[in-house]
């Protein structure tokens, strides 16, 4: 059962709470260790309680979850871990994640509590509202950026990043919407009901504005931001970011596998290069050169 709770707080899925470490690397910090250490802190804190919200969504969604081809396997829909169990950890962890978090940073708890509030409000009512569901899930990224920027205290942190970050959740949010629609076709309201509000023409011109401003939002970073190289060497790392986008909609489009990015990110070996490649290219500009 321990197993079964473990698995339902889906660490595969903490991979989204990097973003946490956006301001670390952007605003210099990354090799100041009080900056670091809270950072890394703070990543932990953001993990349980985006497990809280897990536990709280499988929940909500046993009885949708039994009738998915693969979700039907999670430890709550399969009755490996009892109802009450999850309801108890989904009390319990709250209850510990929020106190640490205030005492890490006052503004970061406030920020984590606004995560918990704003996730748990998706899995019980926004996640059924048309294009709210979305707007939801890009919230959730960007109070994870806004969690780093306030722990290590950034002073040079474009607001570009910002709009960068809620651009790019939203492509990876809308491309799993279309996955999971053109793979459960009609079967897919049984399981999703919001997927009724949804059909591939819609989510591909979506994705179309989205992947645009995604692309043109960094490059803007690149070379108007006021705390990076006047030589404008960041401009080195767009073609890092057009090879991740596009691999992605590969893997969406060709692959047809991306339901969930988080996975993609885990075993798409070709994507996983890029994002190495795009960060170790990013320290050199900002760090050494």
């Amino acid at each position: 059962m321990f197993a079964g709770i473990l698995k339902t707080l889906r660490p595969r899925q903490w991979t989204k709470n990097g973003f946490i470490f956006a301001a670390l690397v952007f605003d210099i910090k990354l090799f100041q260790p009080e900056p670091f250490i809270k950072t890394v802190l703070g990543f932990f804190l953001l993990c349980a309680a985006s497990g809280t919200v897990y536990l709280i969504n499988d929940m909500v969604d046993v009885e949708k979850d039994r009738l998915h081809p693969t979700k039907r396997n999670r430890p709550i829909a399969s009755g490996q871990v009892p109802f009450r169990v999850a309801l108890t950890t989904a009390l319990i962890l709250p209850l510990v994640t929020l106190p640490l978090s205030f005492w890490l940073d006052f503004y970061f708890g406030i920020i984590v509590t606004g995560y918990l509030v704003l996730q748990t409000a998706y899995s019980l009512v926004l996640k059924n509202i048309v294009i709210i569901d979305v707007l939801t899930i890009a919230a959730g990224f960007v109070l994870r950026v806004a969690g780093g920027v306030v722990l290590v205290e950034a002073a040079r942190f474009s607001p570009w990043l910002y709009v960068f970050t809620v651009l790019l959740a939203l492509f990876l949010g809308l491309g799993k919407r279309r996955e999971e629609l053109a793979q459960l076709k009609e079967h897919a309201v049984n399981t999703r009901a919001i997927l009724n509000e949804y059909n591939l023409p819609f989510l591909d011109e979506m994705m179309a504005v989205v992947t645009a401003g995604t692309v043109m939002t960094y490059s803007f970073y690149t070379f108007s931001a006021p705390n990076l190289p006047e030589n404008h060497l960041m401009m080195l790392t767009i073609p890092f970011v057009l090879y991740g986008i596009f691999r992605y909609l590969y893997v969406i489009h060709v692959q047809g596998n991306g339901g969930a990015p988080d996975e993609v990110l885990l075993t798409d070996r070709p994507l996983q290069i890029a994002v190495v490649l795009f960060g170790v290219t990013v320290v050199i500009i900002l760090y050494f050169l």
